[in-house]
């Protein structure tokens, strides 16, 4: 199945330089999708002249005059520059003529401009950024709120849920498992929110709606003891800017090790093999690409410190995203949610 997506060309610290390289790969790869880059004439142009993608017929390039900073304001983003590259992004999208937008550009101004521009899906008060982390199984562990949502209800976390479970069942993962995040996983731990979000989460797996686990604790993301953690949007975003310091730790340790003297640098030589499996597994940049679920149209974070390798999985995420059809997966599930239980239909017992 094709796609088409909009690229915010301008966004994160390496602007075109990195994603213009990620988005001649992304093509290689799928030869009936299409990209809208959006971005500055001015220093988009010779790039995409030097890497022939002014050639491709698969190519499109859309004009904006305005660029959001890392630190601008969502206020700025979204009041005074009407004209920038995020904002064109998310208008092909909203006007039909994109299926997904992918930007790496400043997180804040990202949702917010998303959200004025696409609205979110009815029912749905909050929307939630998720990604995948590493874990032992080698699938990745799907989390979200990773920073949208610092204070939580516990309605917002079973709509966490809902998403993150229609999100992955786009990805292909059927019948995907929930954990809620808490500091034990007895039933009598955690405060009175998570107690709340974890009494609701056994209601809608008791009516079928989706399968909760139960409470999780930290490890258990990287274990993949479930398929999906939700958490409010404040531990999530310390627990994924964790991971990915601790990959990187990791990474270093290794090559600092191996490198001392020569007896570790022959050791290094022969464990090379078992090192480079590692290395991809724990490789943060194989799962760059957040999605904004709840929104009534797909938009796609990438870090913003993304280099073309990292990019095109943000791209892989989006044309995935739209093979699934997940903004609709996610609407389906909500409008089961409302459906009466089997119980409630079944008629009364004769008196």
């Amino acid at each position: 199945m094709s796609s088409t997506l909009a690229v915010d060309v301008m966004g994160g610290d390496h602007g075109a330089q990195a994603i213009l390289p990620a988005c001649v790969q992304f093509l290689r790869q799928h030869q009936d999708s299409r990209l809208l880059l959006v971005g500055q004439p001015q220093a988009v142009a010779p790039l995409m002249a030097q890497l022939h993608l002014d050639q491709d017929a698969r190519v499109e390039f859309v004009a904006a005059s305005e660029v959001v900073a890392s630190d601008d304001s969502v206020e700025v983003a979204l009041r005074r520059k009407r004209d920038s590259s995020m904002r064109r992004a998310i208008e092909l999208v909203r006007d039909g003529r994109a299926q997904a937008c992918v930007s790496a550009g400043n997180t804040g101004a990202l949702m917010a401009v998303a959200r004025y521009l696409l609205k979110t899906l009815h029912d749905i008060e909050r929307p939630a950024i998720a990604t995948y982390l590493p874990n032992q199984k080698g699938q990745g562990t799907l989390m979200l709120d990773l920073g949208a949502n610092v204070d939580c209800e516990p309605l917002h976390l079973l709509q966490f849920a809902v998403m993150g479970t229609a999100y992955a069942a786009a990805g292909g993962h059927a019948q995907p498992t929930v954990g809620l995040l808490n500091i034990g996983e007895e039933v009598i731990k955690g405060n009175d929110v998570i107690k709340r979000a974890a009494e609701l989460l056994r209601e809608a797996d008791a009516l079928g709606r989706l399968r909760f686990y139960g409470n999780v604790e930290g490890n258990d993301i990287f274990k993949g003891t479930t398929d999906i953690v939700v958490c409010d949007g404040f531990v999530g975003n310390v627990a994924l800017k964790t991971s990915e310091g601790l990959a990187q730790m990791l990474s270093g340790m290794i090559r600092e090790e191996f490198t001392r003297t020569p007896l570790s640098k022959l050791m290094a030589l022969v464990a090379l093999p078992v090192l480079k499996r590692f290395r991809k597994r724990v490789d943060h940049r194989r799962y760059n690409g957040a999605a904004l679920l709840g929104l009534r149209g797909l938009v796609i974070k990438s870090h913003g410190s993304a280099d073309a390798f990292a990019f095109e999985q943000a791209l892989l995420r989006a044309h995935e995203a739209v093979q699934g059809d997940a903004v609709r997966q996610i609407e389906r599930i909500l409008e089961v949610m409302h459906e009466p239980s089997p119980a409630a239909l079944a008629p009364a017992p004769a008196a």
